[in-house]
């Protein structure tokens, strides 16, 4: 049964106040077997699909996740693609930048690690960090060498949201398919996963003080990340609010807006290069 994916979907130029966004909804599956059988299903026909993108060659495929620490991306990210070819797909994860992207424009190394025609790119964070973590913490603006015109704040976030949306246009003319997931999690779901983390030792490296820090901005960081939604998603370049408390639930609706979105491209595999009297021959030499 296929997933209605569209109560998650924001529609462009709506303004998004998470707090009204649900966190968690009635789970999709009946119990694990269920949900097993459904990812199953999603993941295979992910798979051949990854297949059709790579024959057809005219469009990428980029999916970007965004979340509060704790919220599941690296998991949905491992479930969801479990069946993808490694040949066709290629995770990035944005950390600090260094010296060399400093240097360039907030975009640049992002652009770097676009994929291919016919491929998948995974962005595990991205360049809007640049309109979320600096916005929360406009002292990292100071490493970014900007002339003292394109610094000024307020005036800054409109500034980047008009780049991120001209370069999302700029590649959905150019075959590039953005799909955004921001996961959504609840404050006390964070408390809960933090906590587990610390009482599992082979989970206690995952734990930063920086999470803890981060975890105090947090009515900083759902207004940014309203705002961003708000003014970044579009019909080309949609974001989708998933649920994350549900971690099962997550990755059904992220897996079910992938094989959607690939289903809507009417991708189709190339004519053969030989008619078919020559494939006939070809065969009649092969069984000879």
């Amino acid at each position: 049964m296929s997933i209605d994916t569209r109560a998650y979907r924001v529609a462009p130029d709506r303004k998004v106040k998470l707090k009204h966004w649900p966190t968690v909804v009635e789970a999709l599956y009946r119990d694990k077997r269920d949900y097993e059988r459904q990812l199953g299903a999603h993941v295979q026909r992910l798979s051949e699909l990854q297949n059709l993108l790579y024959a057809h060659n005219r469009y990428a495929l980029l999916l970007i996740f965004q979340a509060m620490d704790a919220a599941g991306k690296d998991g949905v990210i491992k479930h969801v693609m479990s069946g993808v070819n490694p040949q066709g797909c290629q995770v990035f994860s944005f950390k600090h930048p260094s010296a060399q992207e400093l240097d360039h424009d907030f975009l640049w190394r992002a652009t770097q690690c676009l994929p291919e025609r016919g491929r998948i790119g995974i962005f595990n964070r991205s360049y809007y960090e640049e309109v979320l973590i600096v916005r929360v913490h406009p002292e990292i603006l100071k490493a970014q060498l900007l002339p003292k015109e394109a610094a000024r704040t307020p005036k800054l976030w409109p500034e980047r949201f008009a780049s991120i949306n001209g370069l999302e246009r700029h590649l959905h003319r150019n075959g590039t398919r953005v799909i955004k997931f921001f996961l959504h999690l609840s404050k006390d779901e964070q408390r809960k996963r933090f906590l587990a983390r610390l009482d599992d030792p082979a989970k206690n490296w995952k734990f930063t003080r920086d999470d803890i820090d981060e975890r105090e901005c947090w009515p900083k960081y759902m207004q940014a990340y309203g705002e961003a939604l708000s003014a970044t998603s579009s019909e080309h370049a949609p974001w989708y609010v998933v649920p994350a408390d549900d971690k099962p639930n997550a990755r059904l609706i992220v897996s079910q807006v992938i094989v959607d979105h690939l289903n809507a491209l009417k991708m189709h595999f190339p004519e053969p290069s030989c008619d078919a009297a020559e494939l006939a021959a070809i065969r009649a030499r092969l069984k000879a």
